[in-house]
């Protein structure tokens, strides 16, 4: 039995007991799953158990479209052909009922990092902070011009790792991202969800601008116009979310009876 054969017979394994069980830790709960598991040959893994989908999703993931977990698995593959920094796939798992899909698991290697973009948002106190985003805006760049659109370009979905040499860039949660030629409109719309820090869209824009040859001006207002149109959208959704569970809140208080 070769080893990629051992490991995707282990995971099923590791799955079918419950990853929990066999978990070293849990990175992340709520609704999606991330546990670290080594496997046998003490290889770190991650499992990401994406949570089970409503009805309808479950009958469209049976027979129109793909899983997240497979498309993790796919587009993680894709971004190593490409030479994209992303932790290695190593195996993903459906699990179906009579009516769809039920549960779906990606599993990768471990991958080790000093920090993710998330924290230049925070802790501007970061000795090469500069640096780092001027290295990140490149990478971001390379991807454009492999034609890969990430559409969860997003402050935890890139990890950071220093290196000898400048730095590596690893992104995870794939599970949406397209493979295509990108205008320059949806280039600079891809930095939108990244901070609110208007000195940080300065630094990218300027850095971008320097990597295609274009309008410095032009490239920060843009990219500014689109980080405000995005973080309009996001707090309105937020607002919207809590004034319906208030009022939800207070139908159930209004419409409950008490034990007589």
């Amino acid at each position: 039995m070769d080893k990629s054969q051992h490991h995707k017979e282990e995971i099923e394994g590791i799955i079918r007991n419950g990853v929990e069980y066999s978990a070293e830790k849990i990175l992340q709960g709520g609704r999606n799953l991330v546990a670290l598991v080594s496997l046998s040959n003490q290889t770190k893994t991650v499992f990401k158990k994406f949570k089970t989908p409503h009805l309808f999703n479950r009958i469209v993931y049976r027979f129109f479209r793909k899983s997240k977990a497979q498309r993790s698995f796919e587009y993680a593959t894709r971004l190593t052909e490409l030479n994209i920094g992303t932790p290695k796939p190593l195996h993903f798992v459906e699990e179906f009922d009579w009516i769809g899909l039920t549960s779906s698991y990606y599993v990768s290697e471990y991958q080790p990092s000093d920090l993710t973009y998330r924290e230049l948002t925070t802790d501007f106190s970061i000795e090469d902070h500069e640096e780092i985003l001027k290295a990140f805006t490149r990478f971001t760049y390379e991807l454009h011009e492999k034609n890969v659109h990430f559409l969860d370009h997003s402050p935890g979905n890139t990890l950071i790792e220093r290196a000898n040499r400048g730095y590596n860039f690893h992104l995870v949660d794939l599970n949406r991202m397209n493979f295509e030629p990108l205008s320059f409109e949806q280039r600079i719309r891809n930095f939108a969800k990244l901070t609110i820090h208007k000195a940080m869209i300065k630094t990218m824009s300027d850095e971008y601008a320097k990597c295609g040859n274009y309008d410095k001006e032009e490239v920060f207002e843009l990219m500014w116009k689109h980080t405000r149109e995005f973080q309009h959208k996001y707090y309105k959704k937020i607002r919207l979310k809590k004034f319906f569970f208030f009022w939800k809140k207070k139908y159930k208080s209004m419409t409950s009876t008490s034990p007589i």
